[in-house]
């Protein structure tokens, strides 16, 4: 499909473009880079440093980037991480969620290849869910990642990808697609990974809000957090930090 930038949509989109902060436009690297910088996080979520030194690949959602998790990575220090085993990869928003969840795949082979881990642990955000599953459930992924968490994941879909049709990555994260099915038919969470979801009825972007639970994983109810909100929550993050190290 010929990639367009209709500036007619772009009225429509523009606000999507911003909230929907799923993914992003970069083609995936070869070869894994550290990234993030320090950013100031409260104390309330460094608690007692955690001792953990399994590498945490961050999968950004629809227009994202790896800028999307800098505070994150902050509460990954706080709580332990070293910088040199956060990674976050990037994606094209606009081609297919299979290609991108076989870039995905090759990145976190990269990752252990740098690292000298077994596994890694994977957090993604919005419409990383999709790109994330499919690489943990269609390629097998699974057996590579001991931990997978998800924030406000579109991991059964959402209504909201109406604005964006004209995109194959928004086609397929329409609820009904073809794709979703292929994710969510049978067992959502295969394998020895750990599974966990965070969701909100404020989010206002994964409609419906419960499309994020996973069958079969730890399923979070944030009282009432934004679509963009999470990913400067520095007390989910905190939670999601301690749930990789479990």
């Amino acid at each position: 499909m010929r990639r367009r930038s209709p500036r007619r949509l772009l009225g429509v989109l523009a606000a999507a473009a911003v909230v929907l902060g799923i993914f992003s436009s970069a083609p995936a690297a070869g070869a894994p880079t550290p990234t993030g910088t320090a950013a100031a996080t409260s104390a309330a979520t460094a608690a007692q440093p955690l001792s953990t030194s399994t590498p945490v690949v961050f999968v950004h959602g629809y227009t994202g980037s790896a800028s999307n998790w800098v505070t994150a990575m902050s509460v990954f220090r706080l709580n332990g991480w070293s910088s040199s085993d956060l990674f976050a990869y990037e994606y094209d928003s606009y081609g297919d969620n299979v290609t991108n969840a076989r870039g995905l795949a090759t990145f976190v082979d990269n990752v252990k290849a740098r690292t000298g881990a077994s596994k890694v642990a994977i957090v993604n955000h919005s419409m990383g869910g999709l790109v994330s599953q499919y690489y943990l459930k269609v390629l097998g992924g699974n057996s590579s990642v001991s931990h997978l968490a998800s924030i406000a994941g579109a991991n059964h879909g959402t209504t909201y990808a109406g604005a964006c049709l004209i995109y194959t990555t928004c086609r397929q994260m329409y609820p009904g697609s073809s794709f979703i099915a292929q994710i969510t038919s049978g067992d959502e969470t295969p394998g020895s990974t750990e599974y966990a979801t965070w969701y909100s009825a404020c989010d206002g972007i994964i409609l419906p809000y419960t499309s994020t639970r996973l069958s079969g994983a730890t399923n979070n109810n944030v009282l009432c957090q934004t679509h963009i909100g999470y990913l400067a929550d520095t007390v989910v993050l905190g939670q999601i930090a301690r749930f990789v190290a479990s």
